[in-house]
């Protein structure tokens, strides 16, 4: 077996996410796949490339040395990539990787009205898109910092702050008893099944957090929120949600009391030309996925924010 750049970008992402059922998502693969996949490679070297335990993967002393090598030739690759599509098309390409926002239409709308040619990489982990940023993969970068988890950013990485603290709502029923008022308090929840996403860096710990300052101990499923917003629809499940979310006939947006779950809202990008060339455009998205949001824009007039400027910059 021969190592080919896919190879690399392979153990580069297991890395990067300490799993290898983060790294299959974020690489659009099947985990068995990835671990059949990983499993060669290590023949192919070898040796154990990275320690499997419960709490993830982490690499051997021979997995460091190799991704020492492995992570400058993915990130050349990438840069020509980049280069020769912007120079085939005759456009600046803007690499951009994102967790879930809805402001994301609005963000690549607005750049391509400027004449800017963005792709797009999503991913639910915020430290594997930084790490990405770094290495040259992307250019920018919008992430969440889940309030109590530090993300870890990588030196050399510039950030601005879009939203200090964005508090985040939940999903409920349409029918279900707590939709009767507009802010709900988490403990007329105990008895729900939540449904967390266990892979979003700091989730998991927030959400357990909140539950702990509550004195509740609700049943919890672990999935991703497309299937979450699914199973709420249908009333099997409470679910977090960001205030941006709209409510539909099935199922409903309420804010919780107190505001106990919070996010900070960050661009990161290598310069800070590439950070003011992205911000306002960004900026302008967010807060007019804001104003079309009724249970956030009321949230902002009741606290004195507005959806109509953005907050000061850090």
């Amino acid at each position: 077996m021969d190592l080919e750049v896919r190879h690399l970008r392979a153990l580069c992402a297991i890395a990067d996410t300490g799993s290898l059922h983060r790294a299959a998502r974020q690489l659009g693969v099947a985990q068995p796949s990835l671990s059949t996949q990983l499993r060669r490679i290590e023949q192919e070297l070898g040796g154990a490339l990275f320690v499997r335990a419960r709490t993830g993967c982490r690499p051997t002393p021979l997995g460091s040395l190799v991704l020492s090598r492995a992570r400058p030739l993915v990130a050349e690759m990438r840069s020509l990539v980049s280069e020769a599509r912007a120079a085939a098309t005759g456009g600046p390409e803007l690499r951009i990787g994102s967790t879930a926002s809805k402001a994301l239409a609005g963000w690549l709308r607005r750049l391509r009205a400027r004449g800017q040619d963005p792709t797009l990489h999503m991913n639910v982990s915020p430290n594997a898109l930084l790490r990405m940023v770094a290495d040259g993969q992307l250019d920018v970068a919008f992430v969440h910092e889940v309030e109590g988890s530090r993300l870890r950013v990588p030196e050399g990485l510039r950030i601005r702050v879009l939203v200090e603290r964005e508090p985040q709502f939940v999903y409920l029923a349409s029918d279900h008893p707590a939709t009767v008022h507009p802010v709900v308090d988490v403990r007329e929840l105990a008895g729900d099944r939540w449904m967390i996403d266990p892979t979003v860096d700091g989730e998991w710990d927030a959400v357990q957090q909140m539950f702990r300052g509550a004195g509740i101990n609700p049943h919890v499923l672990h999935g991703d929120y497309h299937s979450a917003a699914a199973l709420v629809a249908t009333g099997e499940v409470v679910t977090v949600c960001q205030p941006t979310a709209i409510s539909h006939s099935d199922m409903v947006v309420r804010r919780l009391l107190g505001d106990p779950l919070g996010v900070r809202l960050l661009l990161a990008a290598r310069t800070e030309t590439d950070l003011d060339g992205a911000l306002p455009s960004l900026e302008e998205a967010y807060w007019e996925s804001a104003r079309q949001a009724p249970a956030y824009r009321e949230w902002l007039e009741r606290t004195g924010a507005s959806a109509e400027a953005a907050p000061a910059l850090h």
